[in-house]
């Protein structure tokens, strides 16, 4: 089960205004998307569509990162959706990452960590959906609109610390000379990192009033969406999320909840499951999409289900599935399409 009950994306009313800034109309991106023209008017479309939308997008335009710039740069901030808008109107920059981090739940397919240390202030960018992951481009915009956030919200030309890519961007002097600091690609994920003093900056969009009409609204809705999904799946979810290169333990999945560990152990006692179970789970259902992806060898895929070495995980993988990782593979692959849409893949239909 996905994290969210439903699979539609709403694209924000000045998407299309903005590419039609850039020169680019909004019939063409649905054509080389391969996808009907009344896309265009709808009000949402799915996780799939909507990959294929930002890749049609990054087709058209060239390289990789002078659309992300530009992209960046020509959005209105006044069309974003309320969730994103709320965001623009906060009391400092922290306030708004923070609210950023907490609304983007509402709108996958995309979710954002943040994490404060020493000088730094990290976010990664995760997927909601495990089985997907988006195409550079929008990788590079959601980074990118994370930094023109602050940017607009305090009305200084802040810069970034580092930004991490885990793959092929195009013209990395192009993002360097807008993030303002080394551009890495190959990383293990993607993240910005940036100056945590800068996050104390006020914002001169500070907007009161506003705040407090969309503030309630929001967190309704995000109230309403999380009660719609079951307590093991969340769980079994922020599992997947902390799996690669070691093993969550129940303090951190707790801590996350922002409960106890003897809650959280009584909760899943009440849904007749435990900790250690659905961490198996969660790994027997990683390791199968995993493996359904060529581009990852065995070695890679034991590292991203927590295990430190290839033969405890041949074992628990003959335990789940009676059979081999390696003739799970060759037995799957040629009716599994898991491996859509992977980072790097020609496919993002």
């Amino acid at each position: 089960m996905k994290p969210h009950t439903s699979d539609r994306i709403k694209i924000p009313p000045g998407f299309w205004e903005a590419l039609r800034q850039l020169g680019i109309a909004a019939h063409d991106v649905a054509r080389r998307a391969q996808l009907p023209l009344t896309l265009i008017t709808e009000p949402a479309v799915t996780t799939a569509q909507y990959f294929a939308i930002w890749q049609a997008y990054s087709d058209l335009i060239g390289d990789t990162a002078k659309g992300i710039v530009k992209l960046a740069t020509a959005f209105d901030t006044a069309k974003y959706p309320p969730a994103v808008l709320a965001t623009y109107h906060a009391r400092d920059y922290r306030d708004a990452l923070n609210r950023m981090a907490r609304y983007k739940q509402l709108c996958p397919p995309e979710s954002l960590r943040i994490t404060e240390e020493a000088e730094h202030c990290t976010i990664e960018l995760e997927w909601l959906n495990t089985e997907q992951s988006g195409p550079p481009m929008l990788v590079g915009i959601t980074l990118a609109c994370l930094l023109e956030l602050g940017r607009r919200g305090t009305g200084q030309p802040l810069t970034a610390r580092l930004v991490e890519f885990s793959h092929s961007m195009g013209d990395v002097q192009t993002l360097e000379a807008y993030f303002g600091c080394p551009v890495r690609i190959g990383a293990k994920s993607n993240r910005l990192t940036l100056h945590r003093n800068d996050l104390d900056r006020p914002f001169v969009s500070y907007n009161e009033e506003l705040l407090e009409i969309l503030t309630p609204a929001l967190d309704r809705s995000l109230d309403e969406q999380q009660r719609s999904r079951s307590f093991t799946e969340t769980v079994k979810w922020i599992m997947k999320r902390s799996l690669t290169g070691g093993r969550p333990d129940i303090q951190t999945v707790a801590k996350e909840l922002g409960m106890s560990d003897r809650t959280l152990q009584r909760r899943l006692t009440d849904e007749n499951t435990s900790f250690k179970h659905l961490l198996t789970q969660a790994r027997h259902e990683q390791a199968r999409e995993y493996l359904a992806d060529p581009s990852l060898d065995i070695k890679e895929v034991a590292f991203l289900i927590g295990y430190e070495d290839q033969n405890s995980f041949y074992r628990a993988f003959r335990l789940w599935e009676g059979d081999t990782p390696s003739n799970w593979r060759t037995e799957h692959l040629g009716t599994s399409s898991i491996s859509e849409g992977r980072p790097g893949m020609p496919n993002f239909h």
